[in-house]
């Protein structure tokens, strides 16, 4: 995925209520940008670190920068989780991942109950796969880690997976690691007990676990290369 237009260039200040930042543009001008992150973002928003901004052309947009990655000991992050599953998708569609083969259809938000959706279903030449993705941009000592909290909601796809997989599905869950400082993956543990089990029981019961490594620059970002996991 490259931008369309070149990425604009700031200065962190505080993110705040989830979703705002507060930026120092170029010419020491502040403004508060759209942050679409819903996690902690522990570990990528240090206040002072630079920033890349895109711009929305939607008049109706309230604060029209969004922002797309802060740069953390010299490394681009990803913090944009609304591109993640683009991200993957076009990764899958490309061939880079590897545990797909000639690749027919690429379904997004596939209803699975009453009321939850899994973000991707990819028809292959094995059948179909049903895929729940999560953005991962924290690291700690070279390792990249999730979740960045608690998430019970991260819990709950892991059984549906696991009730896939019962019912002679295939099912991924899919993590997607925005930043190049890492070399391998592992749940954190430390922040939630529950989804590092419940992560365990669903590779025993047979959901096949995947973390991919992307490339982030400010012209674009690309899905790379597979990350060991450490369970």
């Amino acid at each position: 995925m490259n931008f369309p237009s070149p990425l604009i260039s700031a200065k962190l200040i505080k993110r705040y209520k989830r979703f705002l930042a507060d930026v120092e543009m170029p010419d020491t001008s502040v403004i508060t940008v759209h942050c679409p992150n819903t996690g902690t973002m522990k570990t990528c928003s240090t206040p002072e670190s630079p920033v890349l901004l895109s711009l929305s052309d939607n008049p109706k947009r309230k604060y029209p920068h969004t922002l797309e990655m802060i740069c953390e000991s010299g490394h681009w992050v990803g913090v944009n989780t609304m591109r993640t599953n683009h991200l993957v998708a076009e990764g899958i569609e490309a061939g880079i991942v590897k545990e797909f083969n000639n690749v027919v259809k690429i379904k997004k938000e596939i209803k699975v109950s009453d009321k939850s959706r899994l973000d991707l279903l990819v028809e292959d030449a094995n059948g179909q796969t049903y895929i729940e993705v999560k953005n991962c941009s924290m690291a700690i000592d070279g390792i990249a880690m999730f979740p960045d909290a608690v998430t019970t909601r991260g819990t709950k796809h892991l059984d549906e997976l696991i009730e896939l997989v019962k019912k002679g599905e295939r099912a991924v869950i899919f993590f997607l690691i925005q930043r190049e400082d890492v070399t391998h993956f592992t749940p954190a543990r430390q922040i939630d007990s529950v989804y590092a089990d419940k992560l365990k029981e669903a590779k025993e019961s047979g959901v096949t676990l995947l973390a991919y490594q992307a490339d982030v620059t400010p012209a674009g970002i690309q899905l790379a290369r597979p990350l060991p996991i450490d369970l």
